[in-house]
């Protein structure tokens, strides 16, 4: 996969994986990551399925309605990749945090939902709920932020409260963060984010 890796100044940090939105691409999350955790080793990677031209991770039937068929296919295919990347950079697999905004966010979620072990945490932004009808991976001690807007057009709140519920009850420890930018990734968001990783992860 397409991706940007970073080697951090602190190689005890978690290891960042960025995941852009539909459109963007393996640049548009290192600011964020800089935020969140500067001395993090980073590993910022693009998605591999095109929609009118704009990169995403999984494809889509419609506006919110996801083909769940390439979406296993594409979350294998991540965790696949992350496998890889952690030999070939040497870095430790267990202890990869995602940062993901919407397409990315939801493949974040997925990763959480099919592969028990593949993130230490999870910082998702406006996600969705990946799936329905799973019965998802333990998932106690895997901490996760939700950034949600309480007016999102895209993701409603309902949406936050169900995925929130759904990883709650597979013992994640969840924090949802709101706010009324709809479904921009704000600086307030992202600080936030930052300072819920720092409380998490003693990067004090």
């Amino acid at each position: 996969m397409q991706h940007i890796f970073q080697k951090g100044t602190d190689p005890s940090k978690p290891t960042l994986v960025l995941l852009h939105g539909t459109g963007g691409t393996e640049h548009d999350l290192l600011p964020v990551a800089q935020i969140v955790s500067p001395e993090s080793p980073v590993l910022s990677i693009r998605g591999n399925v095109l929609e009118h031209g704009m990169p995403r991770f999984f494809r889509r039937l419609s506006e919110g309605v996801f083909d769940e068929e390439d979406l296993i296919f594409r979350t294998n295919e991540l965790n696949e990749f992350l496998n890889e990347a952690a030999t070939n950079y040497e870095l430790d697999r267990s202890n990869f945090i995602a940062v993901g905004y919407s397409n990315g966010a939801n493949i974040a979620g997925s990763l959480l939902f099919h592969h028990k072990g593949s993130l230490r945490g999870a910082i998702l932004h406006h996600p969705m709920v990946p799936r329905r009808g799973l019965k998802l991976p333990d998932l106690s001690g895997t901490p996760v932020f939700i950034g949600a807007g309480t007016n999102d057009p895209i993701c409603a709140p309902q949406e936050t409260e169900e995925l929130q519920s759904l990883l709650t009850q597979a013992d994640a420890h969840v924090t949802v963060h709101w706010e009324q930018h709809g479904h921009q990734l704000t600086h307030t968001e992202v600080h936030a984010a930052a300072s819920w990783l720092q409380s998490q992860f003693n990067q004090g």
